[in-house]
């Protein structure tokens, strides 16, 4: 056998073979494999986008799992401190506890970190000096 490294993306048919291997190598372990679904909403001010909230909820066989990856929220600059990101994350929190959703998670940085704290969020691990900045990447979960 001659085995050849190359540094390269993998072709279309090469990820969909990883995709498949992994969810062979779930069902081993009896995990099936999971679809990702997005929910999201959105804020507009006479249709100038203001902010967003979504992310992804994992699904197995038609059932929601019980966590939820709050992926994106977002409120533009000058619409901070008006309370339009808490508005924003309390409906997708309600959401996605209609579904089913036991828990949100979600990564943040900067000045993010005391306004996830005052939704009731908890710290679940911290990356001090993540970024050249020396700001951490810190991991949030909430059980809604």
């Amino acid at each position: 056998m001659s085995i050849i490294y190359e540094f390269r993306d993998m072709t279309d048919v090469e990820f969909k073979r990883e995709k498949e291997a992994f969810n062979e190598y779930d069902l081993e372990f009896g995990n099936f494999p999971e679809e990702q679904e997005r929910f999201g909403f959105v804020a507009t001010d006479n249709k100038e986008f203001i902010g967003a909230s979504s992310g992804l909820a994992q699904k197995r066989n038609n059932q929601f799992q019980k966590y939820f990856y709050l992926s994106d929220l977002l409120v533009e600059k000058k619409y901070r401190k008006y309370g339009y990101g808490k508005e924003l994350l309390i409906l997708l929190e309600n959401k996605v506890k209609e579904l089913g959703v036991e828990y949100i998670w979600t990564w943040t940085a900067y000045e993010a970190e005391s306004f996830y704290i005052k939704q009731g969020y908890e710290v679940f691990t911290r990356f001090e000096n993540f970024y050249s900045s020396g700001h951490a990447r810190i991991g949030f979960i909430k059980k809604l």
